[in-house]
């Protein structure tokens, strides 16, 4: 193996891309224009810093094709997994460790790994550490320690270590510095020696004391998941038992899983704010119910929970634990918790596609007051819920005054979306005041950036730490007395691995310049004027934003099912039974988790209308066949059945005519059913011609705005056998009319025109007599309330007696057919 290669004492950069070519070496030295003793030398430290570093790993393969950021220039991809310290202090040792990996076409040759010196000031500005990641000049590398790497073939990757005293890296002032490692060599395809590739991050250094106020920051550590809970319950004895979508809870509430991770995590830290959906507190109690059950794959959402399409649920021991464990974190002193309107409501999509849905707000204010019962309740911990969190926390002027409807008062918000002006050249505090009462807080977007992904490599986790105790560290000593407010805002779907890492760079940090603390703490801190607190207007929105928003459509749907609801809850004796699982099944099909998995959030609302219209049709009209009205008087029979399982009231049956003029029927007839039974209402027909005539038979509900209550049936009545002698008199009657009409003429024409004595005026022809019949106009509905649900019964219906003799119960003939539902002839 060649010697390594190393800068000479001077300090002169090497240019990576030198021109190829021999070179006639001095006299006495060799083709690099180094001596021999230098040579010696530097191969003696360098296997001698190779020895002292941990033992390194055997070169191993890469898939084919090597690393993607390697290039023809820079073919060595090098990779800082782990600094250690995190912050270096004087007297102190760097350890870094790594990959070097050949992404390049030909073999290494003579290559090795260096700490370049750093720079002899530290960074000032956050702008400087950003300029850092896209400098390329190559720098000076130190002596030692160096780390001879093995001809590494292409794809092959090579584990190092480098250790440095912090004095050897010459480091000045407490601040914020580069730490790169460098590979320098030669490859088969290119014998000159030249930096192959780089590796860089940063490095704080601090000397301990100083006077800067630390930055009190505020990390959001949410807790969400996508909806679980059906509309559908299973009824088993003296309980009900809830019904959940899928299971994937079981799996996020264990230990490994996400939300035990998380509430793992977030246990072992002080001043966080927890930010809970409550419908997900709500799953977990439900859960802790063992005989929940789960929807099988594939079964339609729409239709009533039953032992056949759904399985057991697994994950009843671990959510209560995860409970029990989640009261004890949030129960820490220094600690808050933030509930969430209940689901987590898109407010986004439905300031931009639905704020016109007369129940949208009504969903908000009904999700803000449950989210907060609800978090209270299940955490026994005092909540604050006033809080309105968009989506990703992009805002404008639409989604901030929706938020306000709701009773919002502060609005988390990202740093993209209100940026600074370029006049302010520090990093202003959090806290906005944007107009009509109400606050933002501006989560840092660099900061907040670092954790929008899943840090699962140590290469990421390695990079995002360093990254952000520079930039908290910036922070705090770009005005060191002048005390600033720093929000931190993960994704919601944070995950376990990327809650990791932001625990330790808080815990690194909070020791030295960082002061962790809640989020009133934060949201009461004096605003600085000079910050930017204009809202930006929707059309500057981002459109990749926008893009996954939920539809008008979807929103109206929605919508459709809150009005149905209200519809189905004027009948119902038992209301509570059906509007507790429907109104939180409404909200759940406006929650911002649907953004991600936009195919569920369709099933979800098709499956819970699909259900609420099944429960509604449950009380119907039965279709009938045929009718025949043997005479000119009758009574038509009509049923209604309720296959519910409690009685239904406030409803009327109107049964109108399409011919009122040939055949006329009494008006309408209240009703009330009895659970799982049915009854049959009998109407006075009175007919004047023979042939057929097609009833109209439709349910209303009674009181105030009657509204139709289901579809509406039809059925054809063939009138027959309409006496003679109604026929004469009908002839009669028109014969006298006509006579009527001859006496009129005469008396016109003898008076010549002239008004009668009696001031009777010649009389035209005026309007025909109108038939009857009338439709009740439709309007709003009553807001619903709360609370498990109510399915049909799917039993046989039972006869009744109800309201009187005209509500009598349903006969059957002796043949076994039902004449109320089906063909029947009906007499005087």
């Amino acid at each position: 193996m060649s010697e390594p290669a190393r800068h000479s004492g001077l300090g002169a950069h090497r240019q990576p891309g030198r021109a190829a070519g021999p070179a006639e070496p001095p006299a006495g030295g060799s083709a690099d224009g180094r001596s021999p003793g230098r040579r010696a030398r530097r191969l003696a430290a360098a296997f001698g810093a190779a020895l002292a570093l941990f033992a390194a790993a055997p070169a191993t393969a890469l898939p084919a094709g090597g690393d993607a950021t390697a290039t023809a220039d820079s073919p060595v991809v090098l990779t800082m997994e782990s600094v250690n310290p995190q912050v270096a202090a004087p007297n102190g040792t760097v350890t870094i460790s790594g990959h070097v990996t050949n992404g390049g076409k030909s073999a290494l040759k003579g290559a090795h790994a260096a700490i370049r010196k750093p720079a002899a000031k530290p960074m000032q500005r956050r702008s400087e550490l950003q300029l850092m990641t896209t400098r390329n000049a190559p720098g000076v590398e130190l002596d030692s320690p160096q780390y001879a790497l093995p001809e590494l073939n292409p794809g092959q990757t090579q584990a190092y270590t480098l250790s440095v005293a912090v004095s050897d890296l010459g480091l000045s002032d407490s601040g914020v510095y580069e730490l790169a490692v460098d590979a320098w060599g030669a490859t088969a395809d290119n014998p000159h020696d030249r930096m192959l590739g780089v590796a860089r991050t940063y490095l704080p250094y601090s000397q301990g004391g100083g006077d800067a106020q630390p930055t009190k920051v505020t990390a959001l550590w949410p807790l969400v998941h996508a909806p679980v809970l059906a509309a559908q319950t299973v009824a088993d004895n003296d309980q009900t038992v809830p019904v959940l979508r899928d299971d994937s809870l079981a799996t996020d509430f264990a230990p490994g899983g996400r939300l035990y991770e998380l509430v793992d995590t977030g246990a072992k830290l002080s001043g966080l704010t927890w930010v809970v959906d409550p419908d997900l507190l709500d799953a977990a109690f439900a859960m802790t119910n063992k005989q929940y059950r789960v929807q099988k794959p594939g079964a339609a959402a729409g239709k009533p929970a039953r032992d056949d399409n759904t399985v057991a649920g697994t994950g009843s021991a671990a959510a209560a634990a995860w409970l029990d464990k989640l009261r004890a974190a949030v129960a820490k002193p220094g600690n808050q918790v933030v509930a969430l309107p209940y689901a987590d409501p898109d407010l986004a999509s439905i300031a931009h596609n639905g704020a016109d849905l007369a129940g949208m707000a009504t969903a908000l204010n009904k999700a803000a007051t449950a989210g907060r019962l609800t978090v209270e309740g299940r955490l026994s911990a005092d909540t604050r819920s006033d809080v309105a969190w968009p989506y990703q926390g992009y805002v404008d002027q639409q989604i901030t005054g929706i938020a306000r409807q709701a009773g919002s008062g502060l609005v988390l918000v990202n740093g993209a979306s209100m940026p600074e002006p370029d006049s302010v050249n520090y990093t202003p505090t959090a806290v906005r005041p944007i107009g009509n009462g109400q606050n933002a807080l501006v989560a840092d977007e660099t900061v907040s950036a670092l954790f929008q992904k899943d840090l699962t490599s140590p290469k990421d986790q390695t990079e995002a730490t360093q990254r952000f105790l520079a930039e908290t560290f910036t922070i705090t000593h770009e005005q060191p007395q002048n005390q600033r407010g720093l929000l931190i805002m993960p994704p919601r779907e944070l995950s376990a691995a990327t809650a990791k890492v932001l625990a330790g760079a808080l815990q690194t940090a909070g020791d030295k310049w960082l002061a962790p603390v809640k989020l009133d703490t934060l949201a009461q801190s004096a605003p600085d004027p000079k910050a930017n607190t204009a809202v930006p207007s929707p059309t500057d929105y981002p459109t990749q934003v926008r893009a996954s928003e939920l539809s008008a459509f979807d929103l109206s749907g929605t919508d459709k099912i809150q009005r149905d609801l209200d519809t189905l809850m004027r009948v119902l004796t038992l209301p509570q039974r059906v509007r507790g699982p429907f109104s939180a099944a409404m909200v759940r099909s406006l929650s911002t988790e649907w953004r991600t998995t936009g195919a569920a959030g369709d099933a979800y609302r098709e499956g819970v209308a699909t259900y609420l219209a099944d429960l509604t049709n449950a009380v119907k009209v039965p279709q009938k066949t045929a009718v025949t009205l043997a005479g000119n008087t009758g009574l038509l029979q009509v049923s209604v059945t309720n296959d519910l399982t409690q009685t239904v009231t406030n409803l009327k049956l109107v049964l109108t005519s399409t011919q009122p003029n040939r055949l006329s029927v009494s008006k309408e007839e209240e009703l009330v059913i009895p659970a799982s039974q049915s009854v049959t209402l009998r109407f006075q027909a009175a007919a004047r011609n023979n042939g057929p005539v097609t009833m109209t038979a439709q349910l209303w509900t009674t009181g105030p705005n009657p509204q139709k209550y289901g579809p509406a049936a039809t059925f054809p009545v063939e009138v027959t056998s309409v006496t003679n002698g109604v026929l004469y008199v009908f002839a009669g009657a028109g014969v006298l009319l006509l006579l009527a009409a001859l006496r009129f003429v005469r008396q016109r024409k003898r008076r010549g025109g002239q008004p009668h004595e009696d001031g009777d005026q010649p009389v035209g022809d005026g309007p025909a007599p109108d038939g009857a019949g009338s439709a009740a106009a439709e309007a709003g509905s009553e807001a619903p309330g709360e609370g498990p649900e109510e399915g049909p019964t799917g039993r046989p219906e039972q006869d009744t007696t109800e309201g009187g003799p005209t509500q009598t119960p349903r006969a059957s003939s002796p043949d076994g057919r039902d004449r109320a539902a089906s063909d029947e002839k009906v007499g005087p």
